[in-house]
Order: structure tokens, then C-alpha cells, then sequence
């Protein structure tokens, strides 16, 4: 499930001792005897996967800093919670010379024959230079003198429209069945129905019933990244350096890509207090992807709104849990001011679209 978050500081863990000792084993058996495991650290709270940074040092000067995300244990691996999926599309993408982490490990846990090292599935990739730029608090470093945030924008489409030219039937033919946007919408409908405000709930309905009567008829088909924004893109002096956070990706729409990316920099999209930073130019984003894909996109208001009624339903969920206590994260409690504009910005979108 996709979660913009701050530029994560690094949290304690719950049996870190015990992932060390895991580690440990894993080392000296990749990397030779005398391999040991240095600056173990949480790298992100708040998603459904886990995610680790740390450094293998080896005797021979063979060692390597690495990110392993860990699938959470003892629940049903599908979707987002199933981390290995990400690794034979990592794979692909990286053969094909678009930039992602390199999969340096990855395993089924006990659901193979492989060693179960961590008890659960897990990935580990590279870990790339560089930072992200997350719109509603830039850290200051990606917003220094001569740091044009634009560059970041612009940047990330350009690479957004290499990511959606990849042809996916080349290698990822049956990595995942292609999802049609109806699926999508109604998807949402649990979610939203747990909301802790019960006007969400309304609002939520409102523009559920709007996109499900506006469905673009033409469907194209392709590769998705589910989140895609400056917040998942690691920036290394100024320049793009890996898209990151693929759990939510898939094979289906991929203006999806494109209506989530000109949301979150949308800033009526969000409430006075949360809003981003910096804002792409709508009108000239369409028009570079439009003439990198080599295709008229007239549907994207339409997967803006679609992508506004995500965030919204995401945020219904991560709102509850954080004020119960289950998934204690205050970053919550800024996208919740932002909850009703997301709705409510989303129904304005498909009534201009319904009457363009």
C-alpha cells in the first residue's frame, strides 16, 4: 500500500538482535569466513514491508552496503506484503538499463527450498548515493541554492516515460495478470468503510460513484509503479538516480503512474497546512509525456481524481491505525487535514471531465 513519508530517520526495531544474528549467518555463508555485518539500522516505519539498511564487510574487501526489505510475518503475502515479487521485476528493469537498485539477494523464506534465512520472504538491492526530495517537507539539502525543485519534476517524468515505454511482455509476461480500473476503484470500498470520520466516509462515496460513471473506455495496458513521486526517487547531486519503492507496482493502466504523480504536487489537491513544496506545470508534464509515449492522453483529469480518491482511502486507513495505537506514525495526522480536500478536489476534476 503506498505511504508518502518524510525522509525516514532511522527508528529502532523490534528484534534488530535477533535480524543480526540472522545476518551474521547470511554473511559468512555469501560472503566467505570472517564476514560480519556492520550499521544495522531501520531505514523506514510505517509501510508493510520492513526495510534495513546495512553494511556487509568482508575479509577480501568484497563487501557491500545493502537495503533488505522483509516481508512482515504472519500475515498472507499478496500484493504490497509480498516483498519477493518486486525481485524478478527489479530484475527486468535493471537488464534493461532503467534505473532501479540492482537485486543483489532475494528468497521465498520458508515457501521454498532456498535457505530460509529470515524466517520470511525478502529482498535485498544496492544501496544507491543520493536523496529524495519529499514535496511536503524538502529536507533542506535537496532544496540548496541552484537546486531548482522543478528539475526534480521534470526529471522524474522523463524517467517515468522510459518506465512506461519498457515493453513488459518481454520479461514480465507472467510475473502478475493485468487489473482493470473498475477492480481499482471498488478495491478502496472496505478501506474507506473504516474510516474514523464518518464525512470521509460520504465524501468517499460521492467520488467513488463519480469515477465508476465516468470509466475511460480506452484502457491501455502496461507497467505501473503504484507511487510514483519525487518522494520514491533517490536524487544524487541533483541528478535522478533510482526510482525506489516498487511494492505497489503492476500491470495494468499506466496513466495511473501519471495521475498519482500530478496529484501529489496538485496543491488544491491539499489542505493550507500540507501541500507541497513545489508544484509541477500540469498543462507542460501532459504535454512531455503525451510526446514521449507518442500518444493523446484527454483521460488524465480522470486519473488524478482516480488518484485523489486513493490517497484518500489510503488515508482513512493510516489515519485510524495511528490513532489507535496500532501503527503509531504523527506524519498521519498532517495528511488527515488533507483527507476532505483529496475527496473533495477529485469530485471537481471528474465533473469539469464529465462535461469537457
Amino acid at each position: 500500500m503506498p505511504m508518502p513519508n518524510k525522509k525516514p530517520t532511522p527508528q529502532p526495531v523490534a528484534g534488530l538482535d535477533e535480524l543480526q544474528r540472522q545476518l551474521e549467518v547470511f554473511a559468512r555463508a555469501n560472503y566467505g569466513d570472517g564476514a560480519h555485518v556492520q550499521n544495522l539500522r531501520g531505514m523506514e516505519a510505517g509501510h508493510a514491508g520492513l526495510s534495513f539498511g546495512f553494511t556487509i564487510a568482508a575479509p577480501n574487501g568484497g563487501g557491500e552496503d545493502l537495503v533488505m526489505r522483509l516481508a512482515p510475518k504472519g500475515i498472507r503475502l499478496r500484493g504490497n506484503t509480498d516483498v519477493y515479487r518486486q525481485a524478478p521485476l527489479l530484475r527486468a528493469l535493471h537488464k534493461a538499463g532503467l534505473p532501479v537498485p540492482a537485486v543483489r539477494y532475494a528468497g521465498r523464506g520458508a515457501e521454498s527450498t532456498d535457505p530460509n534465512w529470515f524466517e520470511t520472504p525478502f529482498i535485498m538491492v544496492e544501496k544507491r548515493p543520493g536523496g529524495i526530495y519529499f514535496p511536503w517537507q524538502p529536507e533542506a539539502d535537496m532544496t540548496n541554492a541552484g537546486q531548482d525543485p522543478q528539475a526534480y519534476w521534470h526529471q522524474a517524468m522523463e524517467t517515468l516515460i522510459e518506465i512506461h515505454s519498457y515493453d513488459w511482455r518481454s520479461d514480465l509476461n507472467d510475473w502478475q495478470p493485468p487489473e482493470g480500473l473498475e477492480a481499482e476503484i471498488t478495491r478502496w470500498d472496505r478501506i474507506i468503510a473504516q474510516s474514523p470520520e464518518p464525512a470521509w466516509i460520504d465524501q468517499a462515496h460521492i467520488t467513488r460513484e463519480l469515477l465508476l460513471k465516468t470509466l475511460p473506455v480506452d484502457q491501455k495496458i502496461g507497467l505501473f509503479h503504484g507511487d510514483y513521486q519525487p518522494g520514491n526517487i533517490l536524487y544524487h547531486n541533483g541528478q535522478l538516480e533510482a526510482v525506489l519503492d516498487w511494492e505497489i507496482s503492476g500491470i495494468g493502466s499506466p496513466l495511473l503512474d501519471v495521475g498519482w504523480f500530478l496529484m501529489i504536487g496538485d496543491r488544491e489537491s491539499w489542505s493550507d497546512s500540507w501541500k507541497p513544496a513545489s508544484s509541477p506545470v500540469v498543462a507542460d508534464m501532459v504535454a512531455m509525456y503525451e510526446d514521449g509515449m507518442g500518444f493523446s492522453c484527454p483521460e488524465v483529469p480522470w486519473y488524478r481524481a482516480l488518484a485523489g480518491y486513493r490517497l484518500g482511502a489510503i488515508g482513512c486507513l493510516n489515519v485510524k491505525l495511528h490513532r489507535r495505537g496500532q501503527r503509531e506514525d504523527i506524519i498521519w495526522e498532517h495528511f488527515a487535514t488533507a483527507i476532505p480536500r483529496l475527496f473533495g478536489r477529485a469530485a471537481e476534476l471528474l465533473h469539469d471531465y464529465e462535461t469537457s
